[in-house]
């Protein structure tokens, strides 16, 4: 797989815009690792004291020569503002960040380019829609996709008998190291029912995130997967496109993507749908200080709504405004 370097270097003799899709040419997408490692080492000490519309031309001009693009004599007012490379640009003085007039979207980077009070770039921060929603603390953001199965859930159950017929071909005929990594559902299915039985701690304090990565950690092992990580990308468990839900309730929180979109994820450089990742359900009940682990659903994005029920939320506000953590800026760098 090229590095960040050589991915600039064929951005740059593509002759592609910023504007251009590269559906058709994966290779050419920026990791947010990779976007945010660049306009760390390339934007630092840039000078950003100008009226607020010249100073948007201005660091937006110096994003696409950072990237290889051509600069554009006028920059179109698309959403985002960097559709190839899927992301918007905020300069950011102070900690409060805002987003006028238009939903947060779960598969868009942010590039936020933090200021001094001399108004020279410091560094450069690149999240992720989901990554943002888990910043906000007020709740008003977004109630998020949710569901329900149709019917009680009394014991486990494989939904999708096969992947979708995108995810199917690329098993079938991997072109690329992480093509021949993945493995069927049913395989996937039949490591995760290992779990029945087991239990997690059920941690008291942050216990949805602690839980979460244990049972993160224990499918992560059925997989033979050595080093999980948790960087709140979707899926969560990118080697095997696999996302995980811990029930212990009948509400399943589904984020700001619903299940079965046709809105492209990269994962291991590949380009698929939302519709094709696997959803694995893990329904369990509380004993004392644990969770023991009773049943897993496990459905492809395309047939979750054959299981499931969406239940209705409530809409993302006009106004996001969120306010970024103490050290936010200086958290490592992103691995993905």
């Amino acid at each position: 797989m090229p590095d960040a370097n050589q991915k600039l270097a064929a951005i740059s003799a593509s002759g592609k815009t910023i504007y251009d899709s590269l559906v058709q040419t994966p290779e050419l997408l920026l990791t947010t690792g990779e976007l945010e490692q660049t306009l760390r080492m390339k934007l630092s000490g840039l000078l950003l004291d100008q009226p607020i519309r010249t100073r948007s031309k201005v660091v937006k001009s110096a994003i696409a020569r950072s990237l290889g693009y051509p600069v554009p004599r006028s920059f179109l007012k698309s959403k985002p503002r960097f559709p190839g490379q899927d992301f918007d640009v905020y300069v950011q003085k102070s900690d409060n960040l805002q987003i006028w007039n238009e939903e947060l979207s779960p598969l868009r980077r942010y590039v936020l380019v933090r200021v001094n009070e001399d108004n020279k770039v410091e560094t450069v921060k690149v999240i992720n829609g989901v990554q943002l929603a888990n910043l906000d603390t007020t709740g008003t953001l977004t109630s998020k996709y949710q569901a329900t199965a149709i019917n009680d859930v009394n014991q486990s159950r494989l939904v999708s008998k096969m992947d979708t017929p995108d995810l199917a071909a690329a098993i079938a005929n991997p072109k690329t190291d992480y093509d021949r990594q993945l493995i069927p559902i049913e395989k996937v299915y039949e490591k995760l029912l290992a779990l029945i039985g087991k239990t997690i701690p059920n941690a008291e304090n942050d216990q949805e995130r602690v839980r979460g990565w244990e049972l993160h950690k224990l499918i992560s092992d059925s997989l033979g997967i050595e080093t999980p990580k948790d960087d709140g990308q979707i899926p969560d468990i990118t080697e095997q496109l696999l996302e995980i839900k811990l029930q212990t309730s009948p509400t399943v929180d589904l984020g700001l993507i619903s299940p079965g979109s046709a809105d492209p994820v990269i994962a291991g450089g590949q380009t698929f749908r939302y519709a094709d990742i696997r959803y694995a359900v893990v329904y369990g009940k509380v004993v004392e200080d644990k969770v023991r682990l009773d049943h897993v659903v496990l459905t492809n994005g395309a047939d979750f709504f054959c299981y499931f029920k969406p239940l209705k939320g409530n809409v993302v506000n006009k106004k996001n405004q969120i306010r970024l953590p103490s050290g936010f800026f200086e958290d490592e760098l992103s691995s993905e």
